[in-house]
């Protein structure tokens, strides 16, 4: 088993940053691939950004267009998404997962215009 918990979520201004935060903790060593998604209100949840637990493979989705920025910290068991020129549009509850086996329970992130 793997726990997840994303803190870092909150309001902030269209052009502002924020920085997500996914501590992992259990298993982690069973972890291959990180994952960002999120979840606007009516939406779908969508995928975000990626990164391997090991190397330096990251992914992102196309309407990041360079905003946001995964990362990890291996002794932390930590992922981090670096979310910068935030839009209204990137209000959502955001997510992390390890592979598609376990999900954190979210952070509230709301961009006012």
């Amino acid at each position: 088993q793997v726990q997840l918990v994303e803190s870092g979520g909150g309001l902030v201004q269209a052009g502002g940053s924020l920085r997500l935060s996914c501590a992992a903790s259990g298993r982690t060593s069973s972890i291959n691939v990180m994952n960002w998604f999120r979840q606007a209100p009516g939406k779908e949840r969508e995928f975000v950004a990626g990164i391997r637990w090991r190397g330096d493979s990251a992914y992102y989705a196309d309407f990041i267009k360079g905003r946001f920025t995964i990362s990890r910290d291996n002794a932390k068991n930590t992922v981090y998404l670096q979310m910068n020129s935030l839009k209204p549009e990137d209000t959502a509850v955001y997510y992390c997962s390890a592979g598609a086996d376990y999900w954190g329970q979210g952070t509230q992130v709301t961009v006012s215009s």
